[in-house]
């Protein structure tokens, strides 16, 4: 499809990605009641979904999808359930294992590339809530989650019907390779530490599953994707998860419409996260590119963010809801 033009004007000291980017991510308020249900997955782990409804009874429902180190209770999630659910669209906010405040039953835990999670909660959805209509949204390595999903099978259940994918990593390596700049060390930092926080827990649960040594071996992002992440998931290094997992050779099969938004001031974002080429050869693909807006930092009034009007107006479009 043509590349979209952005509508996204944000008030002057919002144009800068790094303060929009910290203000959505440690300010940004959201207030949303949500109810839990643990979900079996199919290789026994659990996830823990998030629940929130729509006023009146609803056929349709949002899966929202965090992104690194995230949670169901992030504003970037609670926001968008509310907004959904003011809106007839009931949403269920998805856990990533080990992301609701318990460690998951395997030493595996989520990646960026894991989308047979996705696939369980999908037919959960459809097979125990009988929901008919399902759209998808996801931040971040959510989003690289719902891209890869979408176009790494041949077909997607019918229910499934629109997707909405912001600030994407579609490419991993390059992504690692911005975040690994002094620019973002800030964040790097902040995702590094939390990571830790998560893996030591996990070596506490499964000591026979990593070595201390190996542990304190980890200093980087890339050092943590090579010592933990590909090896505990099958994959033979960072390189090769890298390569893999990213969503970017997955985009010319998605047959669903999906709307990426991706800022062109999005610092963890490398050049090869903004799949131009790939919109304008798939008719399924609309990309759009605001100048601003930073990582999911896309601040806009009434406490409503831009991405998520947009993922509104996006499905509405459609004329599925």
């Amino acid at each position: 499809m043509p590349i979209l033009t952005s509508t996204y004007k944000p008030k002057f000291y919002f144009k800068s990605g790094f303060v929009s980017t910290v203000y959505s991510g440690l300010v940004r308020k959201i207030s949303l009641e949500q109810e839990r249900e643990r979900l079996i997955l199919s290789d026994g782990d659990f996830i823990d979904l998030d629940w929130s409804f729509s006023e009146e009874k609803s056929k349709a429902c949002i899966v929202l999808l965090h992104g690194l180190e995230g949670h169901a209770q992030r504003p970037y999630l609670t926001g968008a359930a509310k907004l959904f659910n003011a809106n007839n669209i009931d949403a269920v906010s998805v856990n990533f294992r080990g992301c609701s405040g318990e460690v998951n039953s395997k030493f595996r835990s989520y990646h960026s590339g894991e989308t047979q999670d996705l696939v369980d909660v999908i037919t959960h959805l459809i097979s125990e809530k009988k929901y008919s209509k399902i759209y998808l949204k996801g931040i971040s390595l959510g989003a690289n989650i719902i891209l890869k999903y979408l176009g790494e099978r041949d077909s997607v259940p019918k229910e499934v019907m629109a997707a909405v994918a912001i600030s994407t990593p579609c490419d991993l390596s390059g992504a690692c390779d911005e975040l690994h700049k002094l620019k973002n060390a800030a964040f790097s930092n902040r995702f590094l530490t939390h990571l830790k926080t998560s893996l030591k827990k996990k070596i506490d649960k499964f000591p026979n599953s990593m070595s201390m040594e190996a542990f304190n071996r980890i200093k980087t992002l890339k050092d943590f994707d090579n010592i933990y992440t590909s090896k505990a998931h099958g994959f033979i290094d960072a390189a090769d998860y890298y390569e893999q997992c990213s969503s970017l050779q997955f985009l010319p099969n998605i047959k669903t419409p999906t709307l990426i938004i991706n800022a062109l001031n999005d610092s963890f974002l490398s050049p090869e996260c903004y799949p131009v080429k790939e919109a304008k050869n798939n008719p399924n693909l609309f990309l759009e590119m605001p100048e601003y807006g930073g990582h999911v930092g896309f601040v806009s009034k009434n406490n409503v963010y831009y991405n998520e009007q947009r993922a509104l107006e996006f499905i509405q479009s459609l004329a599925f809801c």
